[in-house]
């Protein structure tokens, strides 16, 4: 393993994109994090997150995961420059002539990703405690700690979707490609996601659904697993209780066991490639 992950270290030393959107990425992160502390302008109207409640307990574990999570693209990034230069820039090749073997490549590459996810999960994990401290109306032990499982939903959803973009860069290997293909299918998940709604539930809308445990198919697809897994948490805001607005939350037991599968397929998908092709 130590040998693996200097291999990681020296090839992405001197990459540039490697070192730059890591930095970018972390700073934003806790950037976004520390968001509610100040006023944000909407239509004219100056809104204070702090005030509407997402430092709260439970529901800041919700709103953390949630908003850096949306930031996951710029880890892809790096995932997919990182393992698409190894075949642009004849690396891998070169690493199985010295010995490497496809086992061993797919780990270095596991290996990156774990930590990428380790680092941001525990992080969020650290910032968000501090927050919640800080400024939650309330700091009872027993609500605390009531949704900390949203970190663990976090922590697979991150390493599933860069699985998946690993996948992506093993079967396309050059980055442009992994990008458009990653799109393209992100449309048709949401294209089959539209249909099976009208079909199956045409008085239904996705809440709606999801309040009466409708099952869905595509809910079992890797991007709306992984998308189930942390809920849209603007409906927990303050405002949105004024107005009537509820929020009803169903742990997806079926969207956790399928990402888990997902990043079986993935990881075994990718050495599987790599053990066919004659590289």
């Amino acid at each position: 393993m130590l040998k693996l992950l200097k291999l990681e270290y020296y090839k992405n030393l001197n990459y540039r994109p490697f070192k730059v959107f890591t930095i970018l990425y972390f700073a934003i992160l806790i950037a976004l994090l520390f968001i509610g502390l100040v006023d944000i302008n909407i239509f004219g109207n100056p809104i204070n997150l702090k005030q509407q409640g997402i430092y709260n307990f439970p529901e800041i574990w919700n709103f953390t995961t949630y908003i850096v999570a949306l930031l996951k693209i710029f880890l892809g990034l790096i995932i997919v420059f990182s393992i698409s230069q190894e075949f642009t820039n004849r690396m891998f090749k070169q690493n199985t002539i010295d010995g490497l073997s496809r086992k061993e490549f797919i780990g270095s590459k596991l290996l990156t990703i774990t930590i990428f996810t380790v680092v941001s999960t525990v992080l969020v994990f650290i910032i968000t405690l501090f927050l919640g401290y800080n400024y939650s109306k309330t700091t009872d032990s027993e609500l605390i700690f009531r949704e900390i499982f949203f970190i663990g939903n976090y922590f697979v959803k991150l390493f599933a979707f860069f699985c998946f973009l690993m996948f992506l860069s093993v079967l396309l290997r050059k980055s442009v490609f992994v990008f458009l293909a990653f799109f393209v299918y992100w449309i048709f998940e949401g294209i089959l996601k539209t249909v099976e709604r009208i079909v199956t539930g045409p008085n239904l809308n996705l809440d709606q659904a999801k309040a009466h445990d409708s099952f869905y198919f595509t809910k079992l697809l890797p991007l709306e697993s992984m998308s189930n897994l942390i809920p849209n948490p603007m409906l927990r805001l303050n405002m949105a209780k004024m107005i009537g607005l509820k929020y009803e939350f169903h742990y997806p037991t079926e969207s956790m066991i399928a990402c888990i599968i997902w990043c079986g397929i993935f990881i075994f998908g990718s050495y599987w490639i790599l053990k066919k092709r004659d590289w």
